[in-house]
């Protein structure tokens, strides 16, 4: 448990949200700086004393009770439990609270690690918005009673505020995603250099309206960098609003970025806005922007540019601000020279890239991983998964994983599915999928050796000048040089070496 107490002081202290851990007997064991901030505690206060005697017994809240004394010890992990209270000096507020177990050597409760997301803007937010429609149409019903014009005065106001409870349901629908999402324990796990690397890029560019650009192979958790993103931003109390670009087809995803007026193609039967409109003061997550059609990217940059555009079917210019995250795991630069993106866009979205490093580059993060999808997925299925096989655990992290974390969770459910005791058994052949691969597919480097040589042959061995190697592959003759000495390429002896 030191571990986990030294990875508290030395990394948590970074992260936004108040976290407190607690011994056994719910004794303060340690709390992060923002706890400190957030309910203005001092640490010599703090440290060693009974929760529920905090702050002269403002902690002895009964829901609190209830959660650490009658849900947690049932459950290893509890999200979003509610709790309102009035403190003194900061006043009243709506806490979600997320309290995990952790377990010593010998599978005893040793710590709590109790997480407090204070969501009072949210609810009052969700709470007004629910409160004015109501009120509202309580008062058009008795309007309606009135004269006949009285009725058709009522009768149009009651669509404008169907309108309005369109547009409250989208922003719920959002606002509810980003609190699952956000405190479900889908974060980013790891403890690797390179997650580390990407989390210290998170907080560098969190704080700004800065266009960031994340990059990665499929599967590798671009979404959730997006979300860290947003969730340690100005932004945070609004929705993250995303949209998968290779997910719509070309005739619908001008419209869901911009919307479109009544009558704007067939079937528009009413106006519509779009993403961009729904993420006005927000945060927009483009995913696969790569697919994004070439027609359509001029209007997103003009977006990216200026922040205005146009519904479809409207001449009217709507304005918005709206911060952009883009991800993708296409190589743009190369979309870029083949025609199928625009270099403009490509300068204005790649301002900040943050590159996601595949899970075969943080070998040491399988382990932690393996243990949260067990128990996501064990609790999910009603299964009791407690050990994990060296040899399961060994072959998890041999394997190159190509379908990177996605592909591992899918592994990990097959193979708790296919476990028919608290041990862990794999329904997947991980060596043979390794040997088959192995077999059939080089590296990048090799790949290129082989090329070079190919056309070195091809030439003579002739490196520069006309017909020569360097031409064919587009090169410098010193770049080619310098390629054949870092790939070890050396021509025959029979051949002399050219010297143009």
């Amino acid at each position: 448990m030191q571990n986990f107490l030294d990875l508290f002081t030395n990394i948590l202290n970074s992260v936004r949200e108040p976290l407190v851990v607690l011994d056994a007997d719910l004794k303060i064991v340690r709390a992060n700086h923002a706890f400190y901030m957030a309910f203005c505690a001092k640490q010599e206060e703090t440290e060693g004393v009974l929760i529920y005697d905090l702050g002269n017994g403002q902690w002895n809240i009964p829901r609190l009770r209830e959660l650490l004394e009658k849900i947690l010890p049932e459950n290893t992990v509890f999200n979003d439990f509610e709790v309102e209270h009035s403190f003194e000096g900061i006043g009243p507020k709506i806490m979600h609270l997320n309290a995990r177990r952790i377990y010593n050597d010998f599978k005893k409760v040793e710590l709590i690690l109790l997480a407090i997301e204070d969501v009072t803007e949210k609810e009052h937010y969700k709470r007004n918005l629910e409160d004015i429609v109501k009120k509202r149409t309580e008062q058009l019903v008795l309007e309606k009673q009135k004269t006949v014009e009285e009725k058709r005065i009522v009768e149009k106001s009651l669509k404008e505020i169907e309108v309005l409870k369109k547009q409250l349901e989208d922003e719920q629908a959002y606002l509810k995603e980003e609190i699952k999402l956000e405190h479900n324990h889908e974060s980013i796990i790891g403890q690797s250099d390179g997650l580390k690397y990407v989390l210290f890029k998170v907080e560098q560019i969190a704080q700004s309206n800065t266009t960031v650009m994340v990059l990665g192979e499929t599967g590798t958790g671009k979404e959730l960098v997006a979300r860290a993103i947003h969730s340690n931003s100005n932004r945070k109390n609004r929705a993250l609003v995303k949209i998968n670009c290779a997910a719509l087809p070309l005739n619908l995803i001008e419209s869901e970025l911009f919307g479109h007026e009544k009558g704007a193609f067939t079937g528009a039967d009413r106006n519509q806005k779009g993403r961009f409109e729904i993420a006005d003061k927000a945060t927009l997550f483009l995913d696969e922007i790569g697919e994004l059609p070439l027609e359509l990217q001029p209007k997103l940059l003009r977006v990216i540019q200026d922040g205005e555009f146009e519904r479809l079917g409207s001449s009217h210019t709507t304005k918005v601000d709206v911060r952009i995250i883009a991800a993708t795991n296409r190589n743009l630069e190369d979309e870029v020279e083949k025609g199928r993106f625009r270099k403009d866009l490509w300068y204005r979205l790649n301002v900040f890239p943050i590159t996601m490093p595949p899970l075969r580059e943080r070998k040491e993060d399988i382990p932690l991983l393996t243990d949260f999808y067990i128990e996501k997925i064990s609790r999910r299925l009603g299964k009791q998964i407690k050990v994990v096989p060296q040899n399961v655990m060994n072959a998890l992290s041999k394997y190159h994983w190509p379908g990177n974390v996605r592909e591992m969770e899918n592994v990990l459910e097959r193979a708790v599915i296919n476990s028919s005791s608290p041990k862990l058994h794999l329904a997947d052949d991980l060596e043979k999928s390794y040997r088959h691969l192995s077999k059939d597919f080089k590296t990048l480097e090799a790949v290129e050796r082989d090329y070079i040589i190919r056309v070195l042959e091809q030439t003579h061995w002739k490196v520069s000048g006309k017909n020569s190697a360097a031409q064919i592959l587009g090169l410098n003759r010193s770049t080619l040089r310098a390629r054949m000495r870092k790939l070890s390429i050396v021509p025959p002896e029979r051949l002399p070496f050219d010297s143009q």
